[in-house]
Parts: C-alpha cells; structure tokens; sequence
C-alpha cells in the first residue's frame, strides 16, 4: 500500500483542502451538543439567562445587594457597575416600570470573571428574594441554578420581560446551530466532492500505469502473470483502490478529530462518567479485532477467486463454439457454476460477519446512551450535573462511539485493499526481462534488412532444456525464407525472437550487421511487419484496422494492399466498403479474410522484413497462390520470414528452414531439400503424391 503513495503526490493541494474542511466539519459537529445544552440549561431552565450577574438594578436594590457581599467582592461588583441617573441622557434608553430612580448598568466592557462575579450575585440575588435557605453550602452548581430563579423573578419586577428575553435567547442560540449546521454541510458536500475527484484522479492515474507497465512486458511476464489476472488487477483491484481512498479522505482524518474532540468536550460536561465511553470503547474494539481476525484471511481469498472466475468466464465465451461443438455445455456450466459458488460463499461468509457490526453497534450505541441517562439522572438529583449537560454527554458519546464506529468501516476495506494494493504492485515491481539498451546503436540508414541468425540459442525460464539450440541461418532481402518443421519444433518461438518478443540465452541475431540487442525495440520493431499466427484485428472499422500500421497511409496505399492481399472481395461485399464495422476480435469476419487483413495491415506498414507466421493457413489453394504470387511481385527487396505447414506454400520459397526438434536439420530449396533431408521428403510426401512434388 506504501508503495502506491506516490500516486498521491499531483492531489497534495486538493488533500490538504480536504483536510481543513473536514476540520471545519467536526469542529462544526463537536460545536452543537454544546449549543443544544445551553439552550436546555440557559435557555428552558434557567429563563434565557446566561450569567446570573443583572444587567440593570435598581440604585436602592443594588445597595442592599452589596450586603451580602464581603468588601472585597462589594469592590468587584462596583468595579462593573455604572450609575444611570434619571436626569442623564441615556436614562431613556432602558424601558423599566420604576421611573424616576438611578439605576445602576452593567459596563459590558469592562473586565471582569464571569465565574467570581455569578456566586456573588447568585448569593446576593437569593439573600434579597429571601431564598437564604436555597443557598447551598459547596454545589456551586445549584446556587447558580437558584441564583439564575431568582435573577429571572427580580428582572420581572423592574418591567424587563423576562419571556421575551427568553424567547430571544432561545432563538438567537437555534439560528447560530442552523448556521453551523449549513456550513457543516456545506464541507461534507465538499468534502464528499474532493475525495471523489482525488480518488478518480489516483485510479486513472494507476490504471495508466499499470496498462503503461503491462505494455513493456515482454512474453515471458505475460507467461508470469494470466490474462484474466492482469486484467482484475487493471480494474477490479484499482477499484478497491479507489474506493478504499474515498473513505480514508472522509473518515481517516474526520474520525479521530471527532474522537478526540469528543473526549474532551465531554469530560468537560461531565469527568466522573468518563468510564462509560471507556467502557463502551474498550467493547468496541474488543469486538473489532475478533470479526477481523477471522474475516481477514478471506479477503485475501476473495482476490483470487476472482480471478479464478474471470479465467473460466474467458474460456467459455472465447471457446463457444468448441464447447458447442463438442457438447460440453453441462460440464462448463459446472465448472462456471462451481467457480460462481466459492466466490459468493466466501463473500456471503464475509458479509455475514460483516453484518453482526450494525446490531453489535445499535447495542453498543444504545446500552451507553442507557448508562449515561441512568448515572446521569442521579447527579441531577444531587444537583450535580444539568439536564443540558447530560443530553449533551450523551450526544458527546454517541459521536465517540460513531467516530470508532468509522474506523472498523475502515477496517471492512482496507484488508482487501490491501490484498489489491500487493497485487497490483507485484504487477509494478515486475521488472520487464527486455529492456532497451543503455547505448543503443541506431539502425544502418542503408540497410537492406539482411536477418543472421548465428549460433542462436533460447529456451523459456524454469524449462530443464533449451528450446532452440545453435540455430544459425541467413535470410537475404529480396528473399523468402521459409520455416517449416513438426509440431512443437520451435518455429514460431524462432520467428517471435526477432522482434524481441523473447530474449535468446546465446548466439546473437542480426539485421543488417547490427545486434538486434543493441537498439531500441522501437527502431526493431519499425523494421518488421508483422502477421501473427492468430489473426488478431480489433473493434473500429476495417480501415481503422488496417492503418493500425501506419496511420499516414493514404488510400491507395490501403486499396494496394488490400488488393496485394487477396482481401478487395472482403472489402466489396460490404455495403459501407472500408468503413465497415469490425468486431472485437474480428468476431463478424471469418478465419480467412482476417487472415488476409493481417496481412495487408502489414503490408501498408512497407517495412524492410516480413514475418508471415502460418497466415495462409484458412485460405483456399487458389488464393494462398494468388497471394504468394502477389507479395513476390510487390514487396521488392524486403526480407521475408514465412513460416507455413503447407508444403505447396512454401516450395517456390528461396530458402526453406526445417526444423526438427529445436535444431536445423536442412537448409535450402525444395529440390535440393527432396533429396538431402528426409524429414522435409517425409513432410512433402504426406501432403502431396510424388507426382505433384517433381
């Protein structure tokens, strides 16, 4: 997963953005417990006051006040108090029923301690009202509930409306909690934007480079890794990648921001219930480690089982027709049916454990809520706690319990992420076996492209015998060598070492003088114009197919080469001629005319070497002649590599190669092959009669 960081580096901005609007967020969440709290104990219980210290008294009032008081905190009170008196100007400005007497104003601007001031007066207020019994002797707490009574009773008295007040107060604190939660939902809303857009960004930039990667492969790591494989880990994996970061930018940095901060905001209500979140953490986790550590190993299986699937589903639609043709349709469903099943028990198993978190969780989440009413209500009784504050405490926990509840999401997606991340960095690490030289020697300018095998030797990685063993020919251009031999004696293994799709153990290949190993497969690969045994076309249109070669080809050199490769029928019979459609695949074309389209595919490239790899084999005999008669007459001085197992083929060829077991067993032309080689005499003779042969 470490490894896969670096994907990360082109969205650092975007992350820290996200970053500081998730702050936003739960500092946003955290911020209104403690709003709807003060609403309960400000706003309902105690009348709208938020401080038990008057705004306005009366100058008689604010006289027999100060009796209660010691001189110490009479100075402190008078240091925060001003003197309106009836013939001063702003006396107006304060509606009281006692007109006519000084009062005495609070001075919002001076500096004061809210929490030395609040008992003072609370003691004052309650001493006044005659509530001298009220006044507890250590509850800090009580005497400010009593004191804010009393507050509320003595405001009534002067003409402050205490219910509007109070209306106000309620109001004021509901309009600051639906603006926090509108920018609170505006970050998620962002929040939720950038993590996808990282996201998308992080798994296109990994699909890229795995295809870039996948590209460089030579055959040997398409031999390492199936096709199927590497198909699920281009997609299905960087998915888990992706989905897995979407969560990580959401909750990885907003979970433990709400965890902390709702520690803090709730040992700040209320530190003698701080054993029940401890509590309910502890369990939680508890119960986390146990599901994961028997789910964990089966997200890792599942992995692979897609991939199993992916392989057997490729089989069977690649393979239709010979499933059909042989009447195996009930073995492979089976064999699909068996792979289908083992992946979806072990999700259903996953899911199933899976499943236990949201009961487990409502369990959790509701027996804390319980616990917190239950410890709560008793320090209300004893005035220890405020009904605001144990509601708040109660949401301060469910956010806790939330907050972990996220992570263990988490811990649903990162084992197979993680599972994933290995897969697609196995694919990353791969180190291609071909590799462009560090000095490369460009092509001779003036080549002609003369091929010299010498001493040629390969075999493929962990076999106990080389394959091909000191392989040695010269194919000249303006020639046809062709390469002909039993099955399984390397012939198409000897071709595909030209262009590098393989990298031979000793002797050296040459076009031109120059080792194939000292240029870049580029410059290699321009020089060859390739035909591969199986045909291979694409999805798009048969001119689209063809200028797969060279996209500059004009259109007679595509109605040249169409022409030189027996495909103008091919072409004709389609109502939209060269813009018709292609299948993927090649599906809607038969053996034959993507055969012939392969070949003029090649053709339009013009190169100086020819590999035609047992391309004419699902073409008619008129046609196989026709063609080899056209490419003789029109590929002027280009070297040409055919390997073919039709001895009518190959017999006009300038030069026949036959193999027998990975060695050479007879070099020349037909005539002198009937004579000198047997195995090419024993070839000839199961095909043709020795009449047709002379």
């Amino acid at each position: 997963m470490i490894k896969l960081m670096r994907f990360l580096k082109p969205f650092i901005a975007l992350i820290l953005l996200t970053i500081i609007l998730l702050f936003g967020q739960a500092m946003a969440d955290l911020a209104l417990p403690d709003y709807m709290s003060r609403i309960v104990n400000n706003g309902i219980q105690q009348s709208g006051i938020e401080y038990v210290v008057p705004e306005i008294m009366i100058e008689d009032d604010f006289q027999h006040f100060m009796l209660y008081m010691t001189p110490e905190e009479m100075e402190a009170v008078k240091n925060i108090y001003s003197r309106v008196a009836p013939e001063d100007n702003n006396y107006g400005d304060y509606d009281l029923s006692m007109e006519g007497k000084a009062i005495y104003v609070l001075d919002k601007n001076a500096e004061y301690s809210v929490s030395e001031i609040e008992p003072v007066m609370a003691k004052a207020l309650l001493a006044y009202s005659g509530d001298d019994k009220m006044i507890p002797e250590t509850n800090e707490s009580m005497l400010i509930q009593a004191g804010a009574r009393a507050l509320a009773e003595y405001n009534t008295s002067i003409g402050i409306d205490v219910g509007e007040s109070q209306r106000s107060y309620i109001l004021g604190i509901g309009a600051i909690m639906i603006a926090i939660t509108i920018l609170g939902a505006a970050a998620s809303i962002a929040v939720g934007f950038l993590a996808s857009k990282i996201a998308a960004g992080v798994g296109r930039n990994l699909r890229k480079t795995i295809f870039t990667k996948i590209e460089s492969f030579s055959n040997q790591e398409f031999d390492k890794f199936s096709t199927a494989s590497l198909i699920t880990r281009s997609t299905n994996d960087v998915t888990q990648i992706q989905s897995l970061l979407v969560m990580l930018l959401r909750i990885i940095f907003y979970a433990p921001i709400m965890g902390i901060g709702g520690v803090y905001k709730a040992l700040e209500k209320s530190s003698s219930m701080s054993w029940i979140i401890a509590l309910a953490v502890i369990v939680l986790i508890g119960m986390i480690i146990v599901i994961f550590s028997i789910a964990l190993p089966k997200f890792k299986l599942v992995q692979k089982l897609i991939d199993r699937l992916n392989m057997v589903t490729r089989e069977n639609l690649a393979g239709m027709m010979v499933i059909r043709a042989f009447n195996t349709q009930t073995f492979e469903e089976k064999r699909f049916d068996d792979a289908n099943m083992e992946l979806t028990t072990t999700n259903l198993f996953v899911n199933r454990l899976m499943v236990l978190f949201q009961p487990a969780m409502m369990l959790i989440m509701n027996g804390t809520s319980l616990l917190i009413v239950w410890v709560g209500a008793h320090q209300i009784a004893n005035s220890a706690m405020k009904v605001g504050d144990m509601m708040a405490y109660m949401q301060y926990a469910l956010q806790i319990i939330f907050a972990f509840l996220m992570l263990s999401m988490m811990f649903i997606m990162v084992p197979r992420a993680i599972v994933s991340a290995q897969r697609i960095s196995e694919v990353l690490d791969e180190e291609p076996s071909i590799l462009d030289p560090k000095n490369p020697i460009k092509p001779k300018a003036n080549g002609v492209g003369e091929v010299v095998y010498e001493n040629v030797e390969f075999g493929f990685p962990g076999a106990e015998e080389s394959l091909l063993k000191n392989i040695s020919f010269v194919a000249k251009p303006g020639e046809t060598t062709a390469i002909i031999g039993a099955t399984g004696s390397g012939k198409t293994t000897l071709v595909n070492l030209l262009p590098r799709f393989y990298d031979i153990k000793k002797g050296e290949i040459k076009i031109d003088g120059v080792n194939i190993s000292d240029m870049t497969m580029h410059d290699l690969r321009d020089m060859i114009g390739y035909v591969p045994q199986k045909a291979s076309l694409f999805s798009g249109t048969i001119e689209s197919n063809l200028k797969y070669a060279n996209e500059e080809a004009s259109a007679d050199e595509v109605s040249e080469a169409v022409s030189i490769a027996q495909a103008s029928d091919i072409v004709s019979e389609k109502a939209d001629g060269l813009k018709s459609e292609v299948s993927q695949h090649g599906a809607n074309l038969s053996g034959g005319q993507k055969q012939r389209l392969s070949i003029a595919r090649a053709l339009i490239k013009k190169p100086k070497i020819y590999i035609i790899d047992d391309s004419f084999s699902a073409l008619d005999f008129k046609t196989d002649s026709e063609l080899r008669k056209a490419l003789k007459d029109k590929t002027g001085d280009s070297t040409i590599l055919l390997i073919a197992q039709r001895i009518s083929t190959i017999r006009n060829a300038d030069q026949i190669v036959v193999l027998e077991e990975g060695g050479i067993c007879g070099i020349g032309k037909h005539e002198e092959l009937m004579k000198k080689c047997e195995i090419y005499k024993e070839i000839a003779l199961s095909q043709l009669s020795a009449e047709e042969l002379s």
